[in-house]
Order: C-alpha cells, then sequence, then structure tokens
C-alpha cells in the first residue's frame, strides 16, 4: 500500500513549524504496520538540497533562478526522498512543498502561475500531498514573532506587502484545493491549535 504524504505550509512567522515534529510523533503511533514515518523539509530535504536552500535563503538572484532553484531542489527530494519512501508504503511529513512556491515565487513576488504550473507538472509528474496543513495568522501577528526570532533570511526580511500577497496566495489556493489544504488559525494556543491538528489527522 502507497504511504501518504503530508505537508505544512504558512508564511514565516505562523507558527508552523511549533507543530511539524509533534504531528510526525502523533501519527507515528498511527501508522500502519510495518510503516514508517519521516520527517523532511524544503528547500532541502537531500545534500544537494541542503546546499541549495542556503544559496536560496541568502543570496539574490533573479526570480526566475530563484524559482528554477526550488524546483531542481523540488525534483531532487521527490527523486531521492519522497517517491521512495511513499513507493516503499511509509509516510513524509514536508515542512513546505509546492504550495510555498506559489505563495512565495508566485504571489510574493509576481512571477506568472502558467510558468509555476509548466515547473509543477513538470518537476512532480503528479504528485501531489494527500493533505496540507496551512497554518494562517494576520501578517502582523507574523511580524511580531518574527521580530523576536533569530537574524532573518532573505525571504524573512522580505516587506509587509510582500507577505500580504503571499499570504493571499496561499489562501487562495486553499480555496481551489478541493479540500486538500487545511487552513488553520494560528493565533490560538498551541493547545487549541494541537487539539485541532489532532483531529484532522485522525482521519488522515
Amino acid at each position: 500500500m502507497r504511504g501518504k504524504f503530508i505537508t505544512f505550509e504558512g508564511i514565516d512567522g505562523a507558527g508552523k513549524s511549533t507543530h511539524v515534529e509533534w504531528a510526525a510523533a502523533l501519527l507515528r503511533q498511527r501508522l500502519p504496520a510495518g510503516a514508517t514515518l519521516l520527517t523532511t523539509r524544503e528547500p532541502g530535504g537531500t545534500p544537494l538540497g541542503e546546499t541549495l536552500r542556503d544559496i536560496l535563503l541568502h543570496r539574490p538572484m533573479h526570480l526566475e533562478t530563484e524559482a528554477l532553484l526550488m524546483f531542481a531542489a523540488r525534483r531532487e527530494h521527490i527523486a531521492q526522498v519522497i517517491e521512495p519512501a511513499l513507493s516503499r508504503g511509509d509516510w513524509v511529513v514536508s515542512d513546505r512543498f509546492t504550495d510555498a512556491s506559489f505563495a512565495y515565487q508566485g504571489g510574493g513576488r509576481g512571477l506568472s502561475r502558467a510558468k509555476l504550473e509548466v515547473l509543477e507538472q513538470w518537476v512532480q509528474e503528479g504528485l501531489q500531498p494527500d493533505l496540507t496543513l496551512l497554518f494562517d495568522v494576520p501578517l502582523e501577528v507574523a511580524r511580531e514573532r518574527l521580530a523576536a526570532a533569530r537574524q532573518p533570511d532573505k525571504f524573512e526580511a522580505e516587506s509587509a506587502a510582500f507577505f500580504e500577497r503571499t499570504r493571499a496566495e496561499y489562501l487562495r489556493r486553499a480555496e481551489e484545493s478541493g479540500g486538500r489544504i487545511r487552513v488553520i488559525d494560528s493565533t490560538r494556543s498551541v493547545d487549541k491549535i494541537r487539539a485541532e491538528l489532532e483531529e484532522i489527522l485522525a482521519s488522515a
């Protein structure tokens, strides 16, 4: 039996990373016999992907170069990690996937949706997450959280307008996802968020 693929999304400061390992631990208790679960991230997830991550997060580049490198890292991630695991019947939980490219390079930076769709079809060959959890907060909440964090990378240091566009594209994707993307109100307490996540993941 093929494994399940679950992704976590949200603008920087939305709080998704607080819940990834917790959700993975919860899912490990419910896996089919013989299956394992791995956690990974994008950009990254492979040695090449991690090298590209460092370049993408810290070096300025042309918008289309950024998108192409994101999908190059993703292709390696799918070929080396995600697809082999799913084919074995294992489950994969990823901190970001292609919805982030539509949100950040598309919504935030303004790359045409048509170009992103071509890359998505070419690189993923039909692969989509079974479930995506989109952690959503108003921009002012995200900015406040980021202000207390580490030295920001080039995305985290972007303007408020950039993040408004990114958030709007995430929410547009959710509306058109046919239920794949579940929007989580991440302004609430950790306990309330995890209660909702437990309910959602029970039927994953």
